[in-house]
């Protein structure tokens, strides 16, 4: 294909996840293939797994680019008894006693051609040489087109027109959410949420014809190295082998700021008012890392009750700070209740004065509790 062929808009990941969702729970739609379009690390593969746990049913998961094409097509054998060759379908195929779930073919556009020959078969027929897949299993796919500089070969007008498409995209606030539930870094979530463009640079990476570059997935690796502990030569060297010079540049750079504006634990042990005042940041990178850095601290009622007041101390930096303040006390106030009726400390927030305060104000202002 040449130039980009997705002629439909495209759409979260989070959207995709509620269209899967809604698709399995309506067996008309169910028998129709899914394919999901996407750049590598999008996260096309966790949302089809989170589909099936929503729904508590069995997943296989076949990365095409790993089998060969007897493997799914199976195994020829001759059959003295009947006087034929017979086929015998591969083990990890659904059978007869797991009625319903979900197959995923995933790098199919990447796969062998030979091998895409059989995958087409299970996805025009739900069926391949003597193999049928049940009837309450939905079949998705996943791939990269060209123009997402992955090894990708041509998918013919008569496949795709047997299937439901997805164009998948990244988008920031998608990814933060993840980010949040997971535990990710603080510095990573609050370097993205200032530089939102560094989440997936796959297009300049392109342009420039690089290797390396960012993705959803890169970052959460560099979480992990953040969360790992290594000494600062090591993770300067994991950080760049995974997102690239350039990028890892930029990102210790605002590490570096981060850093020199915002010490959570001082914040969390000084005073209210005054003292307070005296340490909430200065600069952008600086506010957004206060704001994800009490939330990783948030462990306990104490500390969410002291993040709360701190919070609501951030208006006092005035209009003259060129800063969102309002928007980074919302955020702020919404993450931590996020976080503290998943941990169970609900209480510490509704029992807060401070708390109390912000949303007086808000429905003072009209803007809701």
């Amino acid at each position: 294909m040449l130039g980009n062929p997705m002629n439909i808009p495209p759409i979260s990941i989070a959207a995709a996840k509620a269209a899967l969702i809604e698709q399995y729970a309506a067996p008309a739609l169910r028998h129709r293939a899914m394919m999901l379009w996407g750049t590598r690390g999008v996260g096309k593969s966790s949302i089809v797994r989170q589909v099936a746990q929503h729904f508590g049913v069995p997943l296989v998961d076949l990365r095409l680019t790993t089998i060969e094409p007897v493997d799914l097509r199976g195994a020829i054998f001759a059959d003295d008894r009947q006087g034929k060759t017979v086929w015998f379908p591969p083990e990890f195929l659904p059978t007869a006693d797991e009625p319903a779930g979900i197959l995923f073919l995933d790098e199919l556009t990447a796969a062998d051609q030979r091998l895409q020959i059989s995958a087409y078969s299970l996805i025009l027929d739900r069926k391949v040489g003597n193999y049928r897949l049940p009837d309450g299993w939905q079949v998705i796919a996943a791939g990269n087109a060209s123009f997402h500089g992955a090894v990708s070969h041509d998918m013919g007008t008569a496949l795709a027109d047997r299937m439901f498409h997805l164009h998948v995209q990244t988008a920031i606030d998608a990814f933060l959410a993840h980010a949040v539930a997971h535990d990710f870094a603080p510095e990573v979530m609050a370097y993205l949420k200032v530089r939102p463009d560094k989440l997936d640079d796959t297009a300049a990476q392109l342009a420039n014809d690089h290797l390396v570059g960012a993705s959803p997935r890169g970052w959460e690796d560099i979480s992990n190295v953040l969360r790992a502990g290594v000494s600062e030569s090591a993770r300067r060297v994991f950080v760049q082998g995974r997102i690239g010079a350039a990028n890892a540049a930029e990102f210790f750079g605002v590490l570096r700021e981060l850093q020199a504006a915002v010490d959570v634990v001082k914040l969390l042990e000084a005073k209210p008012g005054h003292e307070t005042l005296a340490l909430l940041p200065r600069s952008l990178d600086g506010l957004y890392g206060m704001v994800y850095g009490l939330l990783a601290a948030c462990r306990d009622a104490a500390a969410m009750q002291r993040a709360l007041e701190i919070v609501e101390q951030l208006p006092e930096l005035g209009a003259s700070s060129g800063l969102p303040l309002r928007e980074g006390q919302t955020l702020a106030m919404e993450l931590l209740l996020q976080r503290a009726l998943e941990g169970g400390m609900e209480n510490a927030v509704l029992d807060s004065p401070a708390y109390q305060r912000y949303s007086e104000r808000r429905r003072a202002e009209g803007l809701g509790g």
